[in-house]
This record gives structure tokens, C-alpha cells and sequence, in this order.
């Protein structure tokens, strides 16, 4: 409920609204700053896991792909922080799973990277590309391959990954498996 207070508070501009425990504070009453304040909020909530503020978030009709600055988005800042019951919550509310961060990566690059196994499984599920690649030309299977997540790495070769692809640099899922690394040269 105090959730609804502070999302009603900041859309009808009342210049104040509640704390998380304390008082009434001021915010700025521009329509960015709002904007702003009701996007960092909603972020926030993703990445904390607090699903009772997420939740109002939904029932109020929130877009639920809005980025950040870096592109970040709920379900990728949800992912990356291990907050699995919240990444659930956004999925089934219509959260695209597909969205790219400014790098290109998704929700399942952060949670292979982080080693959150079993939201990365729950985005294998979904009906993105599983060659999705990111700026670098990195995919899925690299990122499973480079951090050892043999279980995710046969994940994707089952939902058809391309395996013998290689990323911007020439590396491969096979080579990055063997730790060997090619890396961009140092600048001059």
C-alpha cells in the first residue's frame, strides 16, 4: 500500500512523497524529475527484490521495459542480482526478456555471468534468440563457456545454440572453454 502512495504521490505531482520509513520529503516537481524518480524506484525495487513495491509498480501499468541511462531494465538488473521470485514476477507481467543493455546484453548474459543458474535456466524458457549476441559479438554459449556453466552450455546446445561461433575477436565457445582468450590490443 505504501507503495500505491508513492507512485500516486509522484504521478499527480504533490512535490512530496513518503520514505522508505520516515517522514515526507521533498522531490522536484518537474515531469522529468517524476519520470526519473518513478523509474529509479521501480529499478531499484527490481534490484533490491522488493516484490510488494514491484508489484504495485505492475498494477499501476508501469512500462516494465524502462532502462536506465546504461539500459539496464528491471528484469536485467533483477537477474544480475539474483533476485529470481522478482525476475518470475516480471516475466509473467509481460517483461521483455529479449531487451539489450547500452553493451547489448541481456538479463541471461548477467545471470550466467553471476552465476545465477537457475534464472538463467527460467530465461532459457522464454522465446528469445539463444545466439543473442552483445556488442562484442558475445553470446549466451561464450558467456557459458568462459565462466565453466556446463550445465547452461548444454541448455543452449539444446535449444540450438551455435556452437562454433566465434565473437568480435575470433574467439569461440570451444576456445573460450580452454581459457584461451583472445583479447582487442592495448591502445597506443
Amino acid at each position: 500500500m505504501k507503495g500505491l502512495l508513492l507512485i500516486t504521490a509522484l504521478l499527480f505531482g504533490s512535490g512530496a512523497v513518503l520514505a522508505n520509513d520516515g517522514p515526507l520529503t521533498s522531490v522536484a516537481d518537474t515531469p522529468e524529475a517524476v519520470r526519473t524518480q518513478l523509474r529509479d524506484y521501480f529499478l531499484n525495487a527490481a534490484r533490491f527484490g522488493d516484490n510488494e513495491m514491484l508489484d504495485e509498480f505492475i498494477q499501476a501499468g508501469f512500462d516494465l521495459n524502462t532502462a536506465d541511462h546504461n539500459g539496464y531494465t528491471a528484469l536485467i538488473l533483477a537477474a544480475y542480482n539474483g533476485q529470481g521470485e522478482t525476475v518470475e514476477r516480471l516475466l509473467s507481467a509481460g517483461a521483455d526478456a529479449c531487451a539489450r543493455d547500452r553493451r547489448g546484453n541481456t538479463a541471461l548474459l548477467g545471470a550466467i555471468f553471476k552465476g545465477e543458474l537457475r534464472i538463467a535456466q527460467r530465461l532459457l524458457a522464454t522465446e528469445c534468440d539463444p545466439d543473442q549476441r552483445n556488442e562484442a559479438g558475445q553470446t549466451p554459449a561464450m558467456y557459458a563457456a568462459l565462466f565453466q556453466r556446463e550445465a547452461l552450455l548444454e541448455a543452449l546446445r539444446e535449444r540450438g545454440a551455435d556452437l562454433t561461433a566465434t565473437d568480435s575477436l575470433g574467439n569461440s565457445v570451444e576456445s573460450l572453454a580452454r581459457g584461451e582468450i583472445r583479447t582487442a590490443p592495448a591502445a597506443q
